[in-house]
């Protein structure tokens, strides 16, 4: 791994199995003198050395105690939740990314010597719809409908950043928009499909897709900090892959239905245990798909997936076989 230069780090978001495995990179890396990691619950498992666990809420107020403390260089914002957790209201959602995010940044504001900032965002940003162009390019982001609560989260907390950027130039503001990360370590709508006996279709449609697996992911999170970045960039594979042709790379079938009655059909069967449930962003992406240019990624955060879309797919599928056969 190519060496980061920032001496010390704070992560937000360090329990997910995500930002657990992020952290652990970093803690690693020669270049790095030490790992501040925060989130409002305790690991699952005993962090790697070097890493330094905070327990703390990113919207109440101890934040900026915490950063005066850890002095960071760069801070990676990877607390950023997509699906509400069982009995929890897509406010409580709101609040924990844009709250959370407004907090965090007010905080960063008053530490000496913080050079930069990435943000996990997300691809869905742009949203999916019949009219769409083939690939997303970041402008395009100003201009797209905001039809999911998610999408409005998004796009307000980029704004944030963007705000910030402008009042504090010294620091460089990053914000990788992602697209679905597949792993079989990762509990998501997509993974919950992806395990489902039947995925739920759009009878009629048969959308592209580009996904991007989770080692790549946090590969991408890494180039950014070793190669700091201004303002928004599209991370995914190389690309895209119809649904139909995804589920039977996965082995799946696919239960065609109606768009009049698709939505009250899959809670139907989401609450008798035939399939899990859907959210709102993902509906949007399975009937339209969604795919993004990435040549910021390449020619200025100089960063290539491992794997393509077809790839990452099929490195999932050979991992769930391998869950099967071992249950």
């Amino acid at each position: 791994m190519t060496p980061v230069t920032a001496r010390r780090v704070l992560i937000t978001g360090v329990s997910g199995p995500l930002g657990a495995r992020l952290a652990a990179r970093l803690a690693a890396d020669p270049g790095v003198e030490h790992v501040v990691g925060i989130d409002t619950r305790r690991p699952p498992a005993p962090l790697a050395d070097r890493i330094t666990f905070v327990e703390a809420d990113l919207r109440r107020g101890e934040l900026a105690a915490i950063l005066r403390v850890a002095a960071p260089q760069v801070v990676i914002h990877h607390d950023i939740t997509q699906f509400p957790e069982p009995g929890r209201s897509r406010r409580h959602l709101h609040d924990l990314n844009v709250i959370g995010t407004l907090q965090l940044l007010a905080a960063c504001g008053e530490v000496a010597g913080l050079r930069q900032i990435v943000v996990r965002s997300s691809a869905s940003i742009y949203g999916s719809s019949p009219d769409a162009p083939a690939f997303f390019t970041e402008d395009l982001a100003r201009s797209a409908t905001l039809r999911t609560r998610f999408q409005r989260d998004i796009a307000e907390l980029e704004r944030l950043v963007d705000a910030f950027a402008r009042r504090h130039p010294a620091i460089v503001c990053t914000a990788l928009r992602l697209q679905p990360v597949i792993g079989t370590a990762l509990d998501t709508p997509i993974m919950n499909l992806f395990r489902a006996p039947v995925v739920p279709t759009f009878l009629g449609f048969d959308p592209r897709l580009q996904l991007l697996l989770d080692e790549d992911a946090l590969g991408a999170i890494l180039a950014a900090v070793r190669v700091p970045v201004r303002g928004p960039v599209n991370v995914a594979a190389d690309g895209t892959v119809s649904l139909a042709r995804m589920l039977r790379r996965l082995g799946k079938r696919a239960l065609p239905i109606a768009s009049p009655v698709y939505a009250p059909t899959v809670r139907a069967l989401a609450r008798a245990g035939v399939v899990p449930a859907v959210d709102d962003d993902v509906v949007s992406y399975l009937r339209f798909g969604r795919g993004v240019d990435t040549t910021r990624m390449r020619a200025e955060l100089r960063f290539v997936p491992t794997c393509t879309t077809v790839e990452a797919i099929d490195a999932v599928a050979d991992r769930l076989r391998e869950e099967r056969a071992a249950a």
